[in-house]
């Protein structure tokens, strides 16, 4: 039952007026992307439409492009289901996802100013809190809000652009490992951030291309453990 799978207080009521159904997706992407509403997990669109204080009819109309999005499987005669990634599909996207950041990290160490480098360090910081107090969501939003920093630092807007349109995918697949990689992903950024300060563009794309794979390999062990 949804009502079981959702922690107290995890979906808060819409407010009003907006494109509901536009609201209503974000609300349950976000669901699916923190894994409040698991992998597998039968979705009925009354119950979300109760924990979202909407109609059935915007919930409806969420599921169907969720699905087109490849993030929600209808079955026919037995309703929406939150999609169950492949382990090729973990392959394909993190391979991209390499490509892409291992990029934006050379681009960094060449165009990071010291108030760039200052961002980074700062949400390292943060992260290395989050890992202490053992926060799983913080951690999972803070590494995402790193690597979008070291993007934004790269200064390539067409790579940003594609980088964007993983990033939820990439938050998906990271928040079921991110306790197991604990300290070592932050210990990973730190060697990052220096190489970016010394302007050492190879070192910082072989860094980020070990980081990411570190990543990888994480989330399979996972998958048969």
């Amino acid at each position: 039952m949804l009502s079981a799978g959702l922690p107290q207080g995890a979906v808060p009521k819409l407010e009003r007026p907006g494109p509901l159904r536009d609201r209503v997706y974000e609300a349950l992407l976000e669901l699916i992307t923190t894994r409040a509403l698991r992998p597998g997990q039968h979705l009925v669109e009354s119950e979300l439409a109760g924990h979202l204080g909407v109609s059935r009819q915007p919930v409806r109309e969420a599921l169907q492009r969720l699905n087109t999005e490849g993030w929600v499987d209808l079955r026919p005669a037995q309703g929406a289901f939150v999609h169950e990634p492949t382990e090729e599909e973990a392959d394909q996207l993190l391979a991209v996802r390499t490509l892409l950041e291992a990029e934006a990290a050379r681009l960094a160490a060449a165009n990071a100013s010291r108030a760039g480098v200052a961002v980074l360090e700062e949400l390292c910081a943060e992260g290395e809190r989050a890992v202490a107090a053992d926060d799983v969501d913080a951690t999972v939003a803070l590494n995402a809000r790193f690597h979008a920093e070291v993007m934004e630092l790269a200064g390539n807007a067409v790579l940003a652009e594609l980088a964007a349109q993983v990033d939820r995918r990439v938050r998906w697949y990271h928040t079921p490992v991110a306790r197991q990689r604990g300290m070592q992903s932050w210990i990973e950024h730190r060697e990052l951030i220096a190489a970016i300060a010394d302007r050492d563009e190879q070192r910082a794309k072989q860094l980020m291309c070990e980081h990411t794979e570190h990543t990888r390999t994480s989330y399979h062990q996972h998958r048969t453990s």
